[in-house]
């Protein structure tokens, strides 16, 4: 099998050894792959045998599916290894959306406590593969944290460029334990990514932000993994959150490209759900898409607070491809969807409740039926935002929904009782 980067724009193309982020035409870089020498059937076969492998490509959840990522690349990965993350079935979640037959695909186990593992594998074992010297991104955080966790991993430095102010501790923390050099930028992600992207350009260092062809790649394994631990039956609908559209995009890919391949029998609707204060992509889906949308982003969800997404193309094919919808929701909603998720015992970081709250808004508008089959992807680990957790069950007055504020009491067992009794 061969591949190369096929620009999405003009559709130029490179080879799979040119380290270039995007076109000459400035247009994104997406790979493409010759099809693997196995039908659907086969395949499928394939995929499952390896889970009971102990080579360690076979042990990842992203490298198990290489055929489909990058092909010919068995040795000398960067791997955790990352992905295999659970499916799980909450009913209280369930029932607050009012879908019978909702899942979460938590993607808060991986590594680092994100869906980024899965891209940075590839786009770390591809960096080495062309003898780089150092790796940059731009990050909310999680790219961030990847970063810095599978750069130290390959022994390359590490430049992470972050808003200044606008990180959560949980995330930040992870960058710099892992030993990236962080630098914090006076401006928002979108100037942040302005200036590594000038960086790359100019000073050499290899991009590993989703604009990086390699990255999406590997976040394509998330559905291949969905899919396969539904018995490859499609459910109706991929719900997932939405900022710099890097999944988004990604999603849409591998769901096209499993149902070509006989993977599947149909292609599932993918839902982007966007915070409202950063909702660039849900605007221009409402205009069908006549137009690019920029914002000033802000919203409690960190790591979708994004107004110029960089995989907006990509993003609009995926949609298009898939008969999909964009929606925004609320801060309110986001942190009530995530309380919802948190006392199910599933916990998740305010970006990823915004899927469960897209769900149920969809729902309530009739898009989604009480019993379609619905996943909503759980982007990050509950710790990453501890702040914004720990603020949500501060006791206010009126207090928020589902709150559950700490209680202090004296060392005594008459106030210990006391309390017991208000539970």
């Amino acid at each position: 099998m061969s591949s190369l980067q096929v620009c999405g724009s003009c559709g130029a193309t490179l080879g799979l050894l040119e380290p270039a982020m995007e076109c000459g035409c400035g247009g994104l870089l997406d790979l493409r792959h010759d099809p693997p020498a196995e039908d659907g059937r086969s395949l499928r076969r394939l995929f499952a045998a390896r889970m009971a492998s102990a080579a360690p490509c076979d042990r990842s959840g992203v490298w198990r599916y290489r055929e489909l990522v990058l092909p010919g690349v068995e040795h000398d990965v960067v791997s955790h290894p990352e992905g295999n993350t659970p499916l799980l079935q909450r009913e209280g979640v369930s029932r607050w959306t009012g879908l019978d037959h909702l899942l979460l695909k938590h993607e808060g186990h991986n590594p680092t406590g994100s869906f980024k593992d899965r891209g940075m594998t590839v786009g770390v074992t591809q960096a080495r593969r062309l003898a780089v010297t150092a790796l940059a991104c731009a990050s909310t955080g999680n790219t961030s944290a990847s970063l810095a966790a599978y750069g130290a991993q390959a022994a390359l430095p590490v430049l992470v460029v972050v808003p200044a102010g606008k990180v959560a501790f949980g995330k930040l923390g992870q960058s710099l334990a892992y030993g990236a050099r962080t630098v914090m930028v006076r401006g928002d992600f979108d100037a942040c990514l302005r200036l590594v992207r000038e960086a790359s350009a100019r000073l050499g260092v290899y991009l590993l932000n989703s604009v990086n062809p390699f990255r999406i790649q590997g976040q394509k394994t998330i559905m291949f993994e969905l899919l396969e631990q539904l018995g490859w039956e499609a459910p109706d609908w991929v719900v997932v959150p939405a900022g710099n559209l890097g999944n988004t995009a990604a999603f849409g890919m591998a769901l096209v490209e499993a149902h070509r391949l006989g993977l599947t029998d149909r292609v599932p609707r993918l839902a982007a759900v966007q915070a409202e204060g950063a909702s660039p992509f849900a605007a221009g889906f409402a205009e069908g898409f006549a137009r690019r949308r920029k914002v000033a982003a802000e919203t409690v969800a960190t790591a979708i607070r994004i107004g110029d997404p960089a995989s907006w193309d990509r993003a609009v094919r995926s949609i298009r491809d898939t008969d999909g919808v964009v929606t925004a929701v609320t801060d309110a909603e986001i942190l009530e969807a995530k309380a919802v998720v948190d006392g199910s015992g599933a916990g998740c970081e305010p970006a990823s409740a915004a899927a469960v709250a897209g769900a149920r808004q969809l729902r309530q508008r009739g898009v989604m039926a009480r019993d379609d089959r619905v996943v909503a992807v759980l982007t990050g680990h509950i710790l990453k935002d501890p702040e914004v957790l720990l603020e949500y069950h501060r006791e206010t007055d009126p207090p928020r929904p589902r709150q559950n504020p700490p209680v202090e009491i004296e060392p005594t067992l008459a106030d210990l009782e006391r309390v017991l009794h208000i539970v």
